[in-house]
């Protein structure tokens, strides 16, 4: 096997959708084994009107949690609630920014009906037999009701996949008007082996960036502190390096592109390893701030090992004849 797509999970069910008030999809699923590169949600849904009216549906990706064996390998909240009303997401932003992807299809013709793709990056090797999938997705309220649509789960299997993907928990700091702090980013150390981190995802609870004239430092990375439009001109941000469905309004039915989202920044960090990070943050305002580290560590695609016992039950029927007599 090279590549090989498997479906586990597809609902009709309206209250798992995005409608006009915030709600979750749980989703719990025994998976085949094997080399998970990614996960994909489909949506094909329709409103009574253009649910998001200059925007897609990541929009209103509120949360995005992952579990899979007990482990929790994906895990993505939102700095603020998104107000499904204009341009990119921060989830669009993370995805296509750390190898995975997020696409909708434009069409103008008909923008209350919109399907798109959410591909989200693991590199898990699971082992032979059943896994179990536990996924969490917290919908923002949308502009309009939900009418009718499907959401199907899937796998994608890739026996050539390098790279093992964790989006671990934010660590969240309340950032003081003028004030120049340090924030120390926790990195778990129940990471898979060799982990490291090579992306920071900072998320301002609006959107707006807030940054003083000192903007933002990683310690480990630089003896000054850089400003954001720094940032986005090495990530790839200013070479209109993030693409988003404008609400399905362009009539070209085409994709549009922006060179920054106010209030998000993914900063390549260069593999950083051996503890947590600590940044110094000049910031303009008073804001919550949150700061999700992106850990990759290399993976080999073999077969993963499957449940084993590692004690022995010693079996002697002559002592169980003897327990309980003289001796």
């Amino acid at each position: 096997m090279a590549v090989k797509w498997a479906k586990f999970e597809e609902t009709s069910t309206t209250g798992y959708m995005p409608t006009t008030s915030a709600n979750t999809w749980s989703v719990g699923a025994n998976i085949q084994g094997g080399a998970m590169e990614f996960l994909q949600l489909r949506y094909d849904l329709t409103f009574a009107d253009n649910p998001v009216p200059l925007g897609d549906i990541s929009s209103l990706v509120s949360s995005m949690r992952i579990i899979l064996n007990g482990e929790v390998v994906h895990d993505f909240t939102a700095g603020y609630a998104n107000s499904a009303t204009v341009g990119p997401s921060q989830y669009n932003y993370l995805l296509n920014h750390i190898g995975g992807r997020f696409v909708e299809d434009p069409t103008s013709a008909t923008p209350q009906t919109r399907v798109g793709y959410i591909n989200i990056p693991l590199g898990r090797q699971t082992p032979n037999g059943v896994n179990r999938l536990e996924i969490i997705t917290s919908w923002a309220a949308a502009a309009q009701a939900i009418s009718s649509g499907s959401m199907s789960w899937w796998c994608r299997f890739n026996d050539g996949m390098q790279k093992i993907t964790t989006v671990v928990p934010a660590t969240s700091f309340n950032h003081t008007s003028g004030a120049y702090e340090q924030v120390v980013v926790r990195v778990p150390q129940n990471a898979p082996k060799g982990s490291v981190v090579s992306g920071l995802l900072v998320l301002n609870d609006e959107e707006a960036d807030e940054y003083g004239s000192q903007g933002l430092r990683i310690n480990a990375l630089s003896d000054f502190g850089i400003p954001i439009s720094m940032y986005r001109a090495q990530n790839g941000d200013s070479l209109n390096g993030i693409m988003w469905n404008k609400g399905s309004t362009n009539t070209a039915d085409v994709q549009d592109f922006s060179t920054r989202l106010s209030g998000s920044i993914l900063i390549p960090t260069l593999g950083l390893a051996g503890g947590d990070i600590v940044l110094s943050v000049d910031s303009s305002a008073t804001t919550v701030r949150r700061y999700l580290p992106i850990l990759t560590a290399a993976v080999g695609a073999k077969a993963g090992t499957d449940v084993v016992q590692t004690q022995t039950a010693t079996g002697n029927t002559a002592k169980a004849i003897l327990r309980g007599s003289l001796e």
